[in-house]
């Protein structure tokens, strides 16, 4: 049976509350999760990095949680072909709905699969629904 693995990226240290309730989800259902913390403002080339190669390292998905313009679950799109899942994370003034605009505001070409905002778990369950196909 082919490996069942997510990578779960996040732009800053301080999204990891939110987005570990996904990955514990993603856990319970046996899918081994890889959570790495990359800004695509901060750190451009290791996200670009992170998302080339996650295909060959044998990952079927990618969850992004992200605050504020949440540019990362784009910029990962862009750079693999590997479903995207863009959590918005609440941030800021606009307490998150900036960043899912910016998740689901994608152009042609690059999409990127939005949940609501602070919403890991669901980001989870389609990923899990995702690697059952």
């Amino acid at each position: 049976m082919t490996a069942r693995r997510v990578l779960m990226m996040m732009g800053s240290e301080s999204d990891r509350e939110k987005m570990e309730k996904g990955a514990d989800v993603l856990r319970a259902h046996d899918v081994e999760v890889q959570v790495e913390v990359s800004s695509a403002h901060r750190q451009p080339d290791r996200t670009a990095e992170l998302a080339r190669g996650a295909k060959d390292a044998g990952f079927s998905v990618v969850i992004c949680g992200a605050g504020l313009s949440a540019a990362l679950p784009g910029v990962v799109a862009a750079h693999t072909s590997l479903p995207v899942i863009g959590v918005p994370i609440s941030a800021g003034t606009l307490g998150g709905l900036d960043a899912l605009l910016s998740c689901a505001q994608m152009p042609p070409g690059v999409p990127v699969a939005a949940v609501g905002i602070d919403n890991a778990k669901n980001a989870a369950h389609l990923a899990l629904r995702i690697l059952d196909l």
